[in-house]
């Protein structure tokens, strides 16, 4: 690196997130063997690259094996031996563990995402004490370390996309760094209200804020997350938000907000869809519906996923519609998530007591009312996906929600959304699914009914402008719009 901080040569394109697109197993003998992550954002920059290093995915190391990959590899950079990615190349950080862990659970799981997703249970939580203030420490480092190896490796001018809230202080580290380099933050979540926001302590709150305001550009999923953020950035900095509340200025420097719903690349995931391990589980779903009709949701056992509200409706639709008894079958595919953190083991039992309990009241000897899958079966999911005359989506809150555009788009039954209003994606379906309140459980089962009763002509028009929607801005255009912005 130079005495002005930027590097003889380096990288045009730089994306930061903190799960990178590859992952490294190491065998008995001591050799890896890499295998490339899914996705939209893998895809994208894979066909942006043209030329040897010229791209460059800086993640941290997660894995054992990603370690070991990354204490081999000079200066941390490892090629996706084996796949066209046309050129761009992976550098792993091999961040401290206790520093990774508090980070990453602590801060970015249980602090950000729970001001994010409005999950608080406020008259005992949060606490924020000097311990969380250490857990901050912690996250700022992780940020730090993300920020040095960007501007490391960045050309003079270089674009640098930086991802998700693991990583909201790192576009003004960056910026501290390489003032030369043009950067973008995207968040995939909410952004909370300013009265919620406030929860966080203030320096906290102004850090994260100054921390994305780092950026020349600050994308979200939909228009009201941008405008809650500017919304916090005004009442939390007294920053100037302009009149069309798409840009904030702050001592000096203007960040534009973009709004940028990502979408389904409809090739891809057809043909996913269709392969020999989606057959087979199809078959036995199949069998499992029998001639009845299926109101299906995939999703995490996440808090702000609402897991257990959809239950209850399902369980209100059998109680208070009885003629749908026998006559429809739940199937849910609840895979775990962050089984490390107390709330989420916790939330999983409750959704798995409350499947036990529906089955207890409702089940005959030739009906079962409700299929759980707490496991993470993707090919069982695609089969889900395919097979459902009813998705239910009901999040608490979701910055987007993939699942509502997926289905849409390998239906092969029509399928009727069933979604919450306060999920990203409701902003571009408005109409054409059935918005509800996530709160509101009576509210959800008479969607359901709605839903289960809707004619063919009416679920045809609706399914069709569902799948239109979902793939407007596939994963490469939304990718390609994001550097567009950044000039």
């Amino acid at each position: 690196m130079g005495a002005d901080g930027e590097t003889e040569d380096g990288a045009a394109l730089l994306v930061a997130s903190n799960r990178g697109p590859l992952s490294f197993t190491e065998a008995d003998d001591g050799s890896l063997s890499a295998s490339r992550g899914g996705g939209g954002l893998v895809s994208g920059l894979s066909s942006m690259g043209n030329g040897a290093g010229t791209t460059v995915w800086v993640c941290a190391a997660l894995t054992d094996g990603d370690r070991v990959a990354t204490r081999r590899a000079e200066r941390g950079r490892l090629d996706l031996d084996g796949h066209d990615t046309g050129g761009l190349a992976v550098r792993m950080l091999d961040i401290d563990p206790r520093t990774f862990q508090r980070a990453y659970n602590a801060i970015a799981n249980s602090t950000l995402w729970f001001i994010h997703h409005l999950l608080y249970a406020t008259p005992t939580a949060p606490a924020f004490d000097t311990h969380f203030l250490r857990e901050w420490d912690s996250y700022r480092d992780y940020n730090r370390a993300f920020a040095e190896a960007l501007a490391a490796d960045a050309a003079p001018g270089a674009k640098v996309l930086v991802q998700d809230y693991h990583l909201t202080l790192a576009p003004r580290l960056v910026r501290e760094l390489r003032p030369d380099v043009r950067i973008a933050h995207f968040s995939h979540t909410p952004w909370a209200p300013t009265d919620y926001f406030r929860l966080l302590p203030d320096q906290v709150g102004r850090e994260t804020l100054l921390g994305v305001l780092g950026a020349d550009h600050a994308g979200f999923h939909s228009p009201r997350w941008a405008r809650a953020f500017a919304g916090c950035c005004a009442e939390l900095l007294g920053a100037k938000v302009g009149a069309d509340e798409m840009s904030v200025t702050y001592d000096g420097h203007t960040t534009n907000l973009g709004v940028h719903p990502l979408g389904v690349d409809a090739d891809s995931l057809r043909a996913r869809a269709a392969e020999s391990d989606v057959e087979t589980r199809l078959a036995a779903v199949r069998e499992q519906i029998g001639d009845r009709q299926a109101i299906v949701r995939v999703d995490r056992t996440e808090l702000s996923k609402n897991i257990s509200r959809g239950l209850l409706a399902y369980r209100e639709l059998l109680r208070e519609r009885p003629e749908w008894r026998g006559r429809v079958v739940h199937l849910a595919s609840a895979y775990p998530s962050r089984h490390d953190l107390p709330e989420y083991r916790e939330y999983t039992a409750t959704v798995q007591r409350l499947a036990a309990e529906i089955e207890d009241e409702f089940a005959t000897p030739d009906w079962r009312p409700i299929i759980l899958h707490v496991t993470d079966d993707y090919a069982r999911s695609l089969a889900l996906y395919r097979v459902g005359d009813v998705l239910l989506v009901n999040p608490v809150r979701d910055g987007m929600n993939l699942v509502a555009k997926e289905v849409p788009v390998v239906s092969e039954r029509d399928c009727v959304v069933v979604l919450s209003e306060a999920a990203g994606a409701a902003d571009e379906f408005g109409d054409h699914a059935l918005l509800v309140n996530p709160f509101d459980v009576a509210g959800t089962a008479d969607a359901l009914h709605r839903a289960l009763s809707m004619g063919a002509a009416e679920r045809t028009e609706r399914a069709a402008r569902l799948a239109e929607i979902s793939t407007r801005l596939p994963p490469d255009r939304w990718l390609a719009d994001q550097l567009a912005a950044l000039g």
